[in-house]
């Protein structure tokens, strides 16, 4: 981390990041590429030879704050109210007075930029491209300045390409060019989300400008294509007319049959568009994607609601004429506003000039009847010819790229699938019976989800009962933010998104790890499905630093002072009483009875060994992220149905304290509030945006970049159901195993060719060693290689006794451990990538949790004489 981190950034230094972002090249740079990692990576170069050190997150933070708090202040001043400003606002007018607002980007559903005045002078830099979105935009939308965008632009059809390309590996020659914005392309990806559609805006098109631009007037029309941008219809939920113009165009056969057999299905979206367009129904074509991809959704979720529990009621709106579509049925005669052959009269040149990216055909649902043909269109000429190109463009595609594609097409519905579960996880549906699993994995959308009473309610969330989910609740989010026991409050807005997603992430990774918690899956935005619990009044609290209450009520401890292990404290949650301390005595004499069970010595040292346990695999995880779990809150429930103890309640950044590179004064959690002299709205902004810089890294707490794998050398295929026991216990673990059939007596030249192919790729290795007779594969590849080797031996009655001598008697120089159990070789490997790998770890650390929980239930019910 550089000196210049954590602090505030001075007057010099403001000064200092304005003069090189009043740059021409820079901000033209700023304005047009989809990653600018790189341009703040130069910028920060820039600042430290003027004597200021600040990275580029740095750099871009300030970037972003310094654009957020200009444009408040010029909204502000625009509405009449003189009184607000802020320093550098007249350096930063003469930067952004032309800075575009209010243009939600394309490839990631956040708001960046339009054009503030599109009426510019044209020879006000005329070799100035149109901003676009930066991929890393601030996230606050400017939603509420100038989006009266009445004007008609142009855009050239060659200029739409792909821009994957990550910027940071640009030049400072790359810096300083001139390049035009290009558009992504977004290749089909079958999302469920509807929110996109919602916030979604008429995307804006881009108009080239210059003298090397120019082309002949006679091509005009082939080249160039006319938006008109307004904000009537632009992310605005669909109108009844509107979705039934776009069921008549979906009920066309030729359009069925393009969007059943296209793997990127852009142009087709675009004709859909188009034809809307001439009803009078403005959609872009991502818009009518969402809508098309949100309606097969709901349909198909309800039939699956329905087959589960044999219930015909219909929840969805415009049900039976989709149904009728994916069932190959001709639609019923309706009063609809838009005759189909107006809506599919088109000419056949905007058919054929888009038809030049279309792919490969592909099915995307398997138990759709066949076709059964509708009535003719008035374009059927027109359709019959974007079709036959389309086959055309099918033909000329090889064998080996048809398997490909439907490799392809597996993966992404095991993506969809997964999308429709949204965060459910196996380990969490043990938690409620089948029943009521499935009913959760099922359930409609937030919308439609029906809510009972009101089972509890709190300063941060309510909790409701859910009719159609027995066994479930709704925990809702509040945009609230509380400290010492609400003695201080304050609305935030955004956090109950932000709390959500903290808390759907942290127990989805705490469920994959194998920890018992009552999370289902996350419904919404703002709320997430749980199993009912009965919660048990204490907090539990665990500690590795020594900070805060802890300080005050044990004088003589300086604060930073670490405890090995974690230190682990409970408080009876009583707020008249400030949540005194409890010890674990206390806890046992209350004799608590929740959903039947009662609170006992076994149930508390579970309580007790779960949140060390849970402590550990969170700060764990956090390490990669160069951030310190200082200390953490969390509550445990009854589930009802199953009578298990459960971690439950939330974990987002209010039940913790995080220190980024282990620095109290960097704290992203909910200290920073609680260490406010005077809350005010810039204030709250400061907290808000520590929230958010925390919701976004416990995403990345579900991934890891280390990489791992096992390779089983086994000495003859008779061992191979040996093998697949430790291939089998690899995959509890999430490490990828691979089984290999050689034997160093036989082909030693094989056996080290081998080795050598698996040392060559760089991947981290952990050779498992399997022969019976004679070892001879273990200590050949031990004294051949630094990757480690263990000897998994599959011992026979007959000779196990004498055979694995060969594997425990090495010579000297070889380090070669055994292990008789085929899990116990999968355990052994694991250990090693755990070290690196926090997944791996938090993995086995459950492991050794249940094992423990397992055997202290085991002894309870003993002594009840009740094994």
């Amino acid at each position: 981390m550089e000196s210049g981190a954590g602090k505030h950034w001075t007057e010099e230094e403001v000064k200092a990041l304005l003069s090189i972002w009043s740059e021409k090249s820079i901000r033209k740079q700023l304005h047009g590429t989809l990653r600018n990692k790189g341009i703040f990576i130069y910028i920060a170069k820039r600042l430290q030879e003027l004597g200021v050190c600040r990275d580029w997150k740095q750099c871009r933070a300030k970037y972003k704050n310094l654009k957020y708090e200009y444009r408040t202040v010029k909204y502000a001043r625009n509405s009449g109210d003189a009184t607000k400003t802020m320093k550098f606002f007249h350096d930063l007018d003469a930067i952004l007075r032309c800075e575009p607002v209010a243009h939600l980007a394309e490839g990631n559903g956040r708001c960046s930029s339009t054009e503030a005045r599109l009426n510019a002078s044209p020879t006000a830099d005329s070799s100035q491209e149109i901003p676009g979105d930066t991929g890393e935009e601030d996230s606050v939308s400017n939603l509420s300045e100038d989006l009266q965008v009445a004007d008609i632009k142009k855009v050239s059809d060659s200029e739409i390409a792909e821009d994957e390309e990550d910027f940071s590996n640009s030049t400072l020659a790359a810096l300083e060019a001139t390049q035009i914005k290009k558009e992504t392309i977004d290749i089909d990806d079958d999302s469920i989300s509807s929110t996109s559609e919602d916030r979604s805006c008429t995307p804006l098109a881009k108009q080239i400008v210059g003298t090397d631009n120019h082309i002949p007037l006679e091509e005009a029309q082939n080249h160039f294509k006319v938006i008109t941008v307004n904000d009537t219809g632009a992310g605005k939920h669909w109108s009844d007319n509107e979705v039934r113009a776009l069921i008549n165009i979906w009920s066309d056969e030729k359009i069925q049959q393009m969007l059943e057999g296209a793997t990127r299905n852009k142009e087709i979206f675009e004709e859909i568009a188009r034809r809307l367009m001439k009803c009078g129904i403005d959609r872009d074509w991502k818009q009518c994607r969402t809508k098309y991809k949100n309606l097969k959704y709901e349909y198909r979720a309800l039939q699956k609601e329905n087959e589960h529990l044999g219930n015909p009621r219909r929840k969805m709106r415009f049900y039976d004429e989709v149904d009728c579509i994916l069932r190959r049925q001709p639609l019923g005669p309706s009063g609809w506003g838009c005759e189909s052959s107006s809506l599919l009269s088109v000419s056949v040149g905007d058919v054929t000039a888009n038809t030049g990216s279309l792919g490969i055909k592909r099915k995307t649902w398997n138990d759709e009847m066949s076709p059964i043909p509708l009535k003719k269109s008035a374009s059927e000429n027109t359709i019959f010819q974007f079709q036959k190109l389309l086959t055309e463009r099918v033909n000329t595609v090889t064998e080996g790229k048809k398997l490909l594609l439907e490799r392809l097409c597996k993966q992404e519905e095991m993506q969809d699938l997964n999308r429709t579960q949204l965060y459910a996880h196996p380990s969490a549906m043990q938690q409620v019976p089948v029943a009521a699993a499935a009913v959760a994995a099922m359930a409609p959308a937030a919308s439609e989800l029906k809510l009972g009473k009101k089972v509890n309610e709190g300063k941060t969330k309510e909790v409701y009962e859910l009719p159609d989910i027995p066994g479930c609740v709704l925990m809702q989010s509040k945009d609230q933010i509380t400290a010492g026991n609400a003695a201080r409050k304050d609305r935030m807005e955004g956090k109950a998104a932000i709390s959500n997603t903290t808390t759907s992430c942290v127990f989805q990774l705490l469920q994959e790890a194998g920890i018992k918690t009552a999370f289902v899956r996350k419904q919404s935005d703002t709320a997430f499905i749980a199993a009912h619990c009965e919660m048990i009044p204490i907090e539990w609290v665990c500690r590795r630093i020594a900070t805060g209450s802890f300080l005050k009520r044990n004088p003589g401890v300086k604060e930073g002072y670490k405890f090995y292990p974690p230190k682990i404290e409970m408080f009876y949650k009583d707020d008249a009483n400030n949540d005194p301390q409890w010890s674990e005595e206390q806890l046992i004499e209350a004799k608590f009875s929740f959903a039947g069970l009662t609170i006992g010595k076994t149930e508390v040292d579970i309580m007790a060994r779960s949140t060390q346990a849970i402590f550990e695999i969170l700060e764990k995880s956090w390490q990669p992220q160069n951030c310190t779990l200082v200390d953490l809150k969390i509550e445990f429930g009854v589930n009802i149905l199953t009578k298990e103890i459960v971690l439950a309640d939330v974990i987002d950044n209010d039940s913790w304290r995080l220190w980024p590179s282990g620095d109290r004064s960097q704290q992203k959690d909910k200290q920073s509030y609680r260490d406010l002299k005077e809350v005010t709205p810039e204030a709250l902004q400061m907290v808000k945006r520590n929230f958010e810089w925390v919701a976004e890294r416990v995403e990345l707490l579900l991934k890891t970049k280390s990489q791992g794998r096992v390779v089983v050398l086994m000495g003859s295929t008779s061992d191979l159901g040996h093998c697949e026991k430790i291939k089998k216990a690899c995959a509890t673990f999430g490490i990828p195993c691979e089984l290999r059939v050689t034997s160093a007596h036989k082909g030693p030249d094989e056996t080290l060719r081998i080795k050598a192919e698996y040392e060559g790729d760089g991947i981290p290795t952990v050779f498992v060693a399997v022969a019976g007779r004679s070892n001879g594969l273990g200590p050949v590849m031990s004294g051949n290689t630094a990757y480690p080797v263990v000897n998994c031996p599959p011992l026979s009655s007959d000779w196990g006794a004498q055979d694995v001598w060969s594997s425990l008697r090495l010579p000297s120089g070889l380090g070669c451990p055994t292990t008789l159990s085929p899990e116990g070789a999968a355990q052994f490997a694991a250990q090693i990538f755990g070290l690196n790998n926090h997944l791996v770890w938090a993995k086995l650390r459950s492991n050794m949790l249940n094992t423990w929980i397992s055997l202290k239930q085991a002894d309870k019910k003993l002594r009840e004489c009740t094994l």
